[in-house]
Order: structure tokens, then C-alpha cells, then sequence
């Protein structure tokens, strides 16, 4: 079993690791030359402020009033600016935010691996190409722009990271502490004479990180009163750092400023993934070489923002948020970053049509060069006569496209100019894209030929152990014929020869022969194929079909579940039905109506709003109190068993109670506290802790018995739970592992009406370490559906309540009894249990299930395995790499979602089987279990 295990993890981690191959790569290319616009920069300095966590409509929008939050801003949009929406591309988070804005591209996934706070891979910025630039902000933000300044020209200056307090009185301060010290700042230069020079110089940026509206939302959500009343304050604030700054320069009218944000945010103060309320933030700019205000009498825009805003009448120029950077870049003259694929919006500079050309043209050339140091090495690393350059844009296109763009320029023909570098730009990018994925279907279908012979392999593992299907028909043949291993081994040897000439990354290596050993073990199978053949034969054939595609079925419902979580509503129905056409109606009535009842109520939870949107803590105070009369249920009916229950039992199950009560108790006292701004009690803080470590012990100080021990599990779980709800979802795992103590009755009622006799009553069962072999059966067609049941219930703890339907189901709110200060790695370890914890019961279950109903623990592995491989599978190909980010992100996670389903199924089947079978004894020595 282990052998399979190990062998199953390797594959599918490799499978896992794929994906990040193939579509996660860095786009990022190193050796260009740096490029700027060969004349005289409009501004001798900038500043930008980007307010994190800002949506534009919170901005732009006018209150019930009538009136603006940001009456500054607003008069800066009719009367001495340019403004619009930028687009940001998910993820909506504030690392990639910041390094599209000021590194003009979008960052690949990897960088969350680091908590978006360390660079993962090098590259160039705005702030590295100035003479000098002074930020203020987070920590986190400031410290990975500064990263690597070797010429000692960037200085940062932020607070502490423990002032990142979801739960502090206000969290305005941090934006207040910005503003307090830029003017400290400014003060302090008049009388320094060093810093004075420096300041007087050009190519000057000044960054402000505001940080508050962010933590502000994220606490109260966008739509509350704290959010707006943050946007007001930092409306009177940058009226009052404009006036600082134009006062220290004289009015010299040679400083630029730029106002944006990074992501947006959901009504329930998430961000993340691809929703318009995160990807459109707020873009406006004034000052030096901004062009003013422009009046319109219509626009076309796909949206209706511009009447809800009142804005209709001036012009809206919407950009990337890649664009930001190049514009900067061209506003104070200095070299455009040299990763950046932004593309300047020309129509929001107040220069002369030479300096728009000249800047274009630029910017042309800059993203240009990346497209050609891409191509020379995908070129130098294929083989000539594999390799198939992007005809698009040849040498001679480019070089027939700069010449006649520099033409145009001489000629003054600079519309003409500008157009022809655009189309060289969209030319250069889809280039970029090209040579990005230039492997892409090489390394897929690799990895389609792996899945398909894991799946193959693992169904005959199952069918030549594990079934009695082949029983009475030979399989006996001759060996395999020794031209079979030397024909792998030499296709295996041609491979990486191949990569070893094309100078292949070792993944590749890993991607490109991996299938050879499981296609060689499946072929090596023959006989069990012809046998398995030879008996589906026997099969009437509108049986076999009948069977086939209601299997089909299933798997397509399991699918259509990660796109319409309704979908598991339909099963769970469906599900209701089936003691209705089995005898089991009539022998177990009161069972089947338990199952039909908790299948419904299960069913309710996917059509409600996705957890976060309306937090209401009395349902969570409420979902306790339920698992309270529960567990004095259970109490009352044990201590009615005086044989079976003895003192240890009782005051275990009693604190356990006491441990649910203390959850109720913190999750109340926690958000009266935070309501009334008074921050995380830390009594409170510390009976949490104490609840979450205590619920991986006193599970295993219970007795062995099956319905003991998943009792007590389920009451830590729900301690546990309890503390990290906020809404209904605190109710889910309730109604499930109620569900899923009726299953095992269910199943076991089954099993009693097949051919396999089993005389043990459930109530008798106890875990046991190891399971005797000889007492496991056969696998029947009855069993595929107990592995389809497994993974359906997996995927509806993983759906049920949307928990990670998609990133921005995460709130920050869910962790509050725990901490409040921001701590992206323990936030998310917590909300991670917190996911984690249904899909545990469903495994504790599942081993129930395994006992009662003598089956082979690695059969129905792998038939849980094959059916999760198939979905898997489905999601490959369904991958995009062309649509909306949404789309694109949301096929990319299906995949991951469902291989990390696979890989940590193994994990949690080790998990469920420590807490199921190990026994902890409260006075140091085991005691025995009479019943």
C-alpha cells in the first residue's frame, strides 16, 4: 500500500508542478538596453500616491448626499487633470498591483510563494532608473522596491508592521502617519542644506503608500461608513501635500502627480481574483505634462459609470495598469523599465506632438527589444528545424516599421508616428506572448500522455487485485517479450537527447519521461486487459452503456460544480433518491429518512451567498448552541449505557462541551469588541489558541469505538470551526457530518442486503490500527459508487459554503478571534484549517465507511484517485490562455484545485486515519473500551 501511495504522490506531484510550467512561468526577460525619450522631460519631479484597496466607483461616485468623498480629486478631474479607470489584471493583490504600476508588467504567480514580499525573480522599476526617491508606507511594499539599491538613491521610510491592525480603534493612522511625515519631511529639507540639493534636482520621485482604506475595508467592508470617511480623509490630505509641495518649489509648475490604487475590493472586503469592483481602480493625474481637462458631449463606454458618476460631460481615458509606469517614465525622462509592457496614454500628455511621437516611438523600440532577446533564446535552445518563428513580425517587418515610424517623425507626421509604433507594440507583444508559450503544447501533451496511462495503470491495479471480474477467465500468458523494455529504453534515451541538445530545463526531462515507465508497466499488463475485455463482452451491451453513462454523468456533475455550485445541489437530490429505489426503503425506513432529510438540508448550502458577503454572528452563536444540544443528546443517551461509558469518557466529553461553550463565548465577545473598536481582548486571543491545539489532542483521548470517536472528532472540529466563522457557514459542518454518520448506517444496510454477509453491528465496530486483510472482499460495481459518493462529498466540503469557490471568498474577518494584525502566512495557515476541517470529517467518515464495509483501503484509493484524475483531466483541457484574466484564472485554479484535492487526499486519509484509530490515555496508561 505504501509503495502505491508513494508512487501516486510522486506522479500526481509532478502533474501539480506542470501546470506552473506551462502557464505560470516568468514572463520576465533579462539583457535590453535601456531606453528613454531623447528630449527634455516635462516634469523635473513626480509623485505618486496609490492608495491601496480604492475602488473607482467608492471614488468617483457621489454620496446620498449628492456629494463628493473627494471633493479635491473631483475638482482635479473638471478642472486641472486627466482621469479614467485602470484595468488591473488579477491577481488583485497588492504585491502585483504595486509592480504593475511602478515595474509595468504583470507579475506571475510565483510571487505569492513569497507572501508577495520578496522578490522572486529580479527585475527593473521606475524607482531604479531616478536620481533619487523617497517613499513612505507599509513595510511590505517599500522593502521590495528598495531591494538591490546598490547606488544608495532610494529611502524608505515606513511604521511597523504590528501597526497593520485590522482590529486598532482607527486604522486611518497609517494614512495619517504618511501624510504627517512627508510634511515632516519637506519642513525638515529647508534646513537641510544636502537634502535641499537633492531635492532640487530632476528625476525626483515621491512614493506614498496609503494603506488605510485597504485595512479599513477589509475590517468594515467598502460599504461602511469608515471606508468613506478614510476616502475623505485622504482627499483633504493630498490637497494639503499638493499645496506642501508646490510651496517648497516656488510653484515652479514642474512637478507631476499620479493617483491610483492597486486592486479594488468585493462588498465583502476581499480581493483577488477577477471581479470588476477589484479590477477597476481609480487613475488621475495633474500637473506638469498632464493635458487639462477635456469637455465632451458624449462617450461610449460599455458600462454606465460615467451617469451614475456624474462625469458624463469630461473625458474618461481608461488605461492598463501596466500603462501607468511608461507614462511616469516619459514624464520626468528617465529609461522606461525594462520589463515593462505597458504602453503610454499618449492623449493624457500636455506636450508637443514631437515629444508624444518621440515617446512612442520609445516605448516601441523598449518592448521591441524584449521580443527579440525572447526569440534568440527560445532559438538558441530548438533545434533549427524545429523551430517556427512568429511570422508576424519578421526582421525585415521590424525593421521596415522603424524606419518608416522614424520617417514619419522627420516628416512631422506624428499621428501617422504614433499609430505605426502601437501597431508595432500589439505586433511585439503577441510576440512576447508566442515565444512565452512556445512549449506550451509540447509540455501539455506530455503531460496528457502521463495522466492518461496513471488512470490506466491504477484501473488495472484495481482490476487485477482488487476485482473479481477476471475470475475464471485466463490470464495467463508468456512473459512479456524482451524487446519490450529495451524498445522504452531506448525512446527514453532519444528523448533526452533531445532536451540535452536543446539545452531543456530538468523539469522538462522529468515531464518527458515519466509517462515511458507507467505506459511500460501498463503494457506490461496485456493479459489483464484481454481478460477485462473478455468479461465486459459478456455484458449485455445496453447494460454497459447504461452503467457508463450514468458514471459519465457524475463525473460531468462533479465538473459542472466548480462552475455552478448549484450543481451540488442537484447531486445532493439526486442523491436523496436513492434509498427510494433500493430495497433499503423498506428495510430501513427510519435510516433512509435521516439520509433524505440531511441530504436536503446539505443541499441548501450551495445556493446560499458565498461566506463572507453577510457576516451574521448570531448564526454562529446559534450553530454552537445547535452542537450543544447535539452532544447533550449524545451525553444522555450514553450515560444510559452504564457498561459502556466510564468516568475518563464522561469528563472528556464534558470538556469538550465546555470547549464549544468557550467558543461561543470568544466569538461574541470578539465582535462586540471589535465593533466597539477596542481591539482583540487578549483573554480572548489566548482561549483561541489554547481551543485550536487542544482540538488535535482530546479526539485521541477518546475510546476507539467507531460513533465515540467521530463524535469527539466532530465536537473539536466545530471548537475550532466556531472560532473561524462568521456567518452560516459555522452550520455547514454540522449538517454534513450528520450526513455522514447516517452514510455509514446507509452503507452498512446496503452491504447486509448484497452477497457479503456481515454480522457486526455498527455500534460494535472499534478503529483499529491495522486492518485485518484477509477480512477485505472483493470489489463490486456497488463500490465505484461508495468512491463517487467520497469525492463528491470532498468537492461539496470544498463548494458547500464557497469557501475558495475563488480567492476573493477569503476574509480576513474569519481569522479575528485569532489575530488582527496582518500576517499573510498565519492568516492564511488558519483559514486554511479552516477549509481543511470538512474535508477531514468526510475522511474520518470514509474510514468508517472502509471498516463496515470490509473494503480494500487501497482499491477504493485508487478508485478515488482515478475518478479525481478524470475531473482533472477535464479541467487540462479546458484551460484558457486567451479571454478575460477572469476566465484564464478561473480555468488555471480548477486544475490546481482539483490536483491539490488528489495530492492531499493522501494526506488527509493519514490525517483521518491518526485521529480514527490512535489512543491517547488521559492518566498515562490505555484503557480498555467495554462494550
Amino acid at each position: 500500500m505504501l509503495l502505491y501511495v508513494a508512487l501516486g504522490l510522486l506522479v500526481h506531484l509532478v502533474f501539480f508542478a506542470s501546470i506552473f510550467d506551462i502557464y505560470f512561468t516568468s514572463p520576465l526577460v533579462h539583457g535590453m538596453t535601456p531606453r528613454f525619450t531623447p528630449l527634455p522631460p516635462p516634469a523635473k519631479r513626480l509623485m505618486l500616491f496609490v492608495a491601496d484597496g480604492l475602488r473607482a466607483d467608492k471614488l468617483y461616485e457621489l454620496d446620498e448626499d449628492g456629494n463628493s468623498r473627494a471633493p479635491f480629486l473631483r475638482n482635479v478631474i473638471m478642472n486641472e487633470g486627466s482621469w479614467g479607470i485602470s484595468h488591473t489584471h488579477v491577481p488583485t493583490e497588492s504585491r502585483p498591483g504595486h509592480v504593475a504600476i511602478i515595474a509595468g508588467f504583470y507579475e506571475d504567480v510565483s510571487a505569492v510563494a513569497k507572501g508577495w514580499k520578496e522578490n522572486p525573480v529580479e527585475f527593473d522599476s521606475l524607482l531604479n532608473e531616478t536620481r533619487y526617491t523617497w517613499s513612505w508606507g507599509s513595510p511590505d511594499i517599500l522593502a521590495m522596491f528598495a531591494k538591490g539599491d546598490s547606488g544608495n538613491h532610494i529611502f524608505t521610510d515606513s511604521y511597523d508592521a504590528s501597526s497593520e491592525d485590522f482590529g486598532a480603534h482607527d486604522v486611518t493612522k497609517l494614512d495619517t502617519w504618511v501624510f504627517d511625515h512627508v510634511k515632516e519631511f519637506f519642513h525638515a529639507a529647508r534646513n537641510n542644506q544636502s537634502l535641499l540639493s537633492k531635492l532640487n534636482g530632476d528625476r525626483i520621485v515621491f512614493f506614498l503608500h496609503l494603506l488605510g482604506i485597504d485595512t479599513n475595508g477589509h475590517a468594515h467592508r467598502p460599504t461602511s461608513r469608515e471606508y468613506s470617511d478614510n476616502i475623505k480623509l485622504v482627499d483633504k490630505e493630498l490637497k494639503e501635500i499638493e499645496a506642501t509641495v508646490k510651496d517648497f518649489y516656488g510653484n515652479d509648475g514642474k512637478t507631476a502627480f499620479v493617483f491610483t490604487a492597486d486592486h479594488g475590493m468585493t462588498d465583502w472586503g476581499s480581493h483577488g481574483a477577477g471581479h470588476p469592483l477589484e479590477t477597476c481602480t481609480p487613475f488621475i493625474a495633474w500637473g506638469a505634462g498632464i493635458r487639462l481637462p477635456q469637455k465632451v458631449s458624449a462617450q461610449n463606454f460599455d458600462d454606465s459609470y460615467l451617469q451614475e458618476w456624474k462625469l458624463e460631460n469630461w473625458k474618461r481615458q481608461d488605461i492598463n495598469q501596466a500603462d501607468v509606469a511608461p507614462l511616469m517614465a516619459a514624464l520626468i525622462g528617465v529609461p522606461f523599465p525594462l520589463n515593462s509592457v505597458g504602453i503610454i496614454p499618449v492623449d493624457m500628455l500636455n506636450t508637443s506632438d514631437l515629444f508624444k511621437a518621440e515617446s512612442m516611438f520609445t516605448n516601441a523600440v523598449q518592448i521591441l527589444e524584449q521580443f527579440k532577446v525572447k526569440m534568440t533564446q527560445k532559438k538558441e535552445a530548438t533545434l533549427s528545424f524545429l523551430f517556427t518563428p512568429f511570422k508576424s513580425l519578421s526582421d525585415t517587418k521590424q525593421a521596415n516599421i522603424l524606419r518608416k515610424a522614424r520617417y514619419y517623425i522627420k516628416q512631422k507626421k506624428y499621428d501617422e508616428a504614433v499609430l505605426l509604433c502601437r501597431e508595432l507594440i500589439d505586433l511585439a507583444l503577441r510576440g512576447l506572448a508566442y515565444y512565452h508559450t512556445y512549449d506550451r503544447l509540447f509540455l501539455a501533451s506530455n503531460v496528457v500522455l502521463g495522466f492518461v496511462g496513471w488512470i490506466s495503470y491504477a484501473s488495472l491495479l484495481i482490476i487485477k487485485s482488487h476485482c473479481n471480474l477476471t475470475r475464471g477467465v485466463s490470464t495467463e500468458a508468456k512473459n512479456p517479450s524482451r524487446l519490450l523494455p529495451y524498445t522504452f529504453v531506448a525512446i527514453g534515451l532519444f528523448v533526452a537527447l533531445l532536451l540535452l541538445i536543446q539545452a531543456c530545463p530538468w523539469t522538462y526531462y522529468v515531464y518527458c519521461l515519466l509517462p515511458l515507465p507507467i505506459w511500460y508497466a501498463v503494457l506490461r499488463e496485456i493479459p489483464v486487459i484481454q481478460g477485462f475485455v473478455t468479461v465486459l463482452l459478456t455484458f449485455r451491451p445496453w447494460c454497459f452503456l447504461g452503467y457508463l453513462l450514468l458514471f459519465i454523468l457524475g463525473v460531468e456533475v462533479l465538473v459542472l460544480s466548480f462552475f455552478y455550485r448549484y450543481m451540488l445541489t442537484a447531486g445532493l437530490v439526486a442523491f436523496a433518491a436513492w434509498p427510494l429505489i433500493t430495497p433499503l426503503w423498506t428495510r430501513a425506513k427510519r435510516t433512509s429518512l435521516s439520509w433524505i432529510l440531511f441530504c436536503f438540508l446539505l443541499a441548501v448550502f450551495p445556493l446560499l451567498p458565498v461566506v463572507g458577503r453577510e457576516p451574521d454572528i448570531f448564526l454562529v452563536v446559534g450553530a454552537g448552541l445547535l452542537v450543544l444540544l447535539l452532544s447533550l443528546f449524545v451525553v444522555t443517551s450514553v450515560i444510559k449505557r452504564n457498561d459502556s461509558f466510564i468516568n475518563e469518557e464522561l469528563v472528556l466529553h464534558l470538556l469538550q462541551m465546555l470547549s464549544i461553550v468557550l467558543s461561543v463565548c470568544v466569538v461574541y465577545g470578539t465582535h462586540k469588541s471589535l465593533l466597539e473598536k477596542q481591539g482583540l481582548p487578549l483573554l480572548n486571543q489566548i482561549v483561541s489558541w489554547t481551543i485550536l491545539a487542544s482540538s488535535f489532542v482530546t479526539p485521541l483521548l477518546s475510546p476507539p469505538v467507531l460513533f465515540d470517536r467521530l463524535f469527539s472528532i466532530l465536537l473539536a472540529s466545530m471548537s475550532t470551526y466556531l472560532l473561524l466563522s462568521t456567518g452560516y457557514e459555522a452550520l455547514f459542518p454540522l449538517v454534513l457530518s450528520c450526513l455522514m454518520f447516517v452514510w455509514i448506517h446507509m452503507e452498512q444496510e446496503t452491504l447486509q442486503q448484497s452477497v457479503v454477509s456481515c454480522k457486526q453491528k455498527v455500534s460494535t465496530i472499534q478503529f483499529a490500527c491495522n486492518t485485518d486483510m484477509t477480512q477485505c472482499r472483493d470489489l463490486y460495481l456497488d463500490d465505484i459508487r461508495r468512491a463517487f459518493f467520497l469525492v463528491f462529498f470532498l468537492v461539496t466540503a470544498f463548494f458547500g459554503t464557497g469557501n475558495i469557490a475563488s480567492v476573493n471568498s477569503f476574509d480576513p474577518s474569519s481569522v479575528y478571534c485569532f489575530l488582527t494584525v496582518f500576517s499573510p502566512f498565519k492568516m492564511g495557515a488558519l483559514i486554511m484549517w479552516k477549509i481543511l476541517i470538512p474535508f477531514v470529517l468526510v475522511m474520518c467518515a470514509f474510514e468508517a465507511v472502509q471498516l463496515t464495509t470490509q473494503l480494500s483501503s487501497k482499491s477504493l484509493f485508487l478508485m478515488v484517485i482515478n475518478i479525481s484524475d478524470i475531473m482533472a483531466l477535464h479541467f487540462f483541457f479546458l484551460i484558457k490562455d486567451y479571454g478575460s484574466w477572469l476566465d484564464i484564472g478561473t480555468s488555471i485554479s480548477h486544475y490546481v484545485i482539483v490536483m491539490s484535492m488528489t495530492i492531499f487526499m493522501v494526506f488527509l486519509n493519514c490525517l483521518a486515519q491518526m485521529l480514527t484509530t490512535k489512543k491517547l490515555s488521559l492518566c498515562g496508561r490505555p484503557k480498555s473500551h467495554i462494550t
